[in-house]
């Protein structure tokens, strides 16, 4: 059996890192909702561009909304595909260094929960990831016919937690316990709040993280978040397994057609759901229209989030949309970098520790100041990339997978 050895940067697909620098904006957006302590009870005065927000909170909520964690997700499995087969070992060699790679995956994304900020997804996707690998040698009809169950089950979830309330134990379990916490830490405060003097130390912040991340997990289980990624983790599988993307990518008429039948179905769909999250209050109290929250995101989401992918894969086959597209590619390549660098921007910004400015953005400003950090980024990465083979928590986290540290200077 031939030693470990890291995939080469020659062999990256680039359109995987276009899209995932894609999503990393989409994400950031929708993140913002939370990292920039927004209030939507603020006063107008305080809160800039006020007149325009209900209309971009309207607009984020059917094309933002889960659209960017649904096609991250997607790129998730399609990597672990790759990662399983470039990686020259026997199939339970490949196997255990996946294992490892989710493990420092796991530790990166807790120390981001429990130290930053507790809307990580990263400690979420490397659980799930090791659920992934029970898949791993599922046929392709076992694995699409486990994704669209998946991506569905939210809808069936949601009703038997209208009508039976043990259903809803694990929520509650954790929602329980980040209360707890909460109380203990904070005596003499009603509940946590928005505020940016309830983060004007590092003291306060963990506070709010340690109590949050049970929220957090807690709240992932409310929105069945678990078989929303599983379904799309397992797509990505299908498509990266046997370089099955190949063909995809290359067919227009295929694209052409997932792209409008995604529109077609995501579109409708995605209008809904942004006029039901105007008022979520039915959601959350289990009442029937948050039923019909829940099936118009099951149906639409998807959809629509695939032909976004299809339209950046059509623009990809052109020569100039292929020019374009790479600028977004040094972004991609250094994901995790990225990522975590988005919550230490919005802490800095909007934080008490930092400049303050938590709660006087609403959503478009924050849209505004999202594509801002993202165009700094893009010069950022190009720099980096320039210098050195990986972002620095990717040539950390591959260090660890790989047992030695690896070659960072170019």
């Amino acid at each position: 059996m031939n030693p470990a050895a890291p995939v080469k940067n020659t062999d990256r697909e680039q359109f995987m890192d276009i899209l995932r620098g894609i999503s990393i904006l989409g994400i950031f957006i929708a993140n913002l909702h939370f990292l920039s302590l927004y209030n939507p009870n603020q006063s107008p005065a305080v809160n800039y561009f006020h007149a325009f927000d209900q209309r971009m909170i309207f607009l984020q909520a059917m094309f933002v909304e889960g659209k960017f964690y649904t096609l991250f997700s997607l790129l998730f499995g399609w990597g672990i595909a790759l990662q399983l087969q470039k990686v020259n070992l026997e199939q339970q060699g490949a196997t255990r260094l996946v294992k490892r790679r989710l493990w420092g995956m796991l530790l990166f994304g807790m120390m981001h929960l429990i130290l930053l900020w507790t809307g990580d997804i990263v400690a979420f996707y490397a659980m799930l990831g090791f659920i992934l690998l029970l898949f791993r040698k599922s046929t392709d009809k076992k694995l699409l016919a486990w994704f669209v169950l998946l991506i569905l089950s939210p809808i069936l979830l949601y009703a038997l937690k209208m009508n039976f309330a043990w259903m809803r134990a694990p929520e509650n379990s954790f929602f329980d316990v980040s209360d707890h916490i909460y109380k203990y830490l904070h005596p003499a405060q009603d509940g946590p709040g928005r505020g940016v003097s309830q983060t004007s130390s590092w003291k306060e912040i963990w506070e709010r993280t340690i109590s949050g991340a049970f929220f957090r997990y807690g709240y992932l289980f409310f929105v069945s978040r678990i078989p929303k990624v599983l379904g799309m983790f397992l797509l990505g599988y299908y498509l990266g397994r046997n370089n099955r993307y190949k063909a995809f990518l290359q067919n227009k008429k295929l694209l052409l057609r997932i792209a409008a039948i995604g529109f077609a179905i995501g579109l409708p769909c995605n209008y809904f759901l942004a006029q039901f999250m105007k008022n979520e209050d039915p959601y959350w109290n289990y009442e029937i229209s948050g039923w019909y929250q829940t099936i118009v995101y099951a149906l639409g989401v998807v959809p629509l989030a695939l032909a976004y992918a299809a339209c950046i894969a059509l623009v990809y086959q052109s020569v100039l949309g292929k020019k374009i597209l790479l600028l977004f590619q040094p972004v991609g390549k250094m994901a995790f970098s990225n990522y975590i660098l988005h919550t230490l921007v919005g802490i800095f910004t909007f934080y008490g520790v930092g400049l303050g400015l938590g709660g006087r953005y609403g959503p478009t400003a924050w849209t505004a100041f999202a594509f801002a950090v993202f165009a700094c980024q893009i010069v950022l990465s190009h720099i980096w990339l320039r210098l050195f083979h990986f972002g620095p928590i990717e040539w950390f986290w591959r260090s660890m997978t790989y047992g030695k540290w690896q070659k960072m200077l170019k």
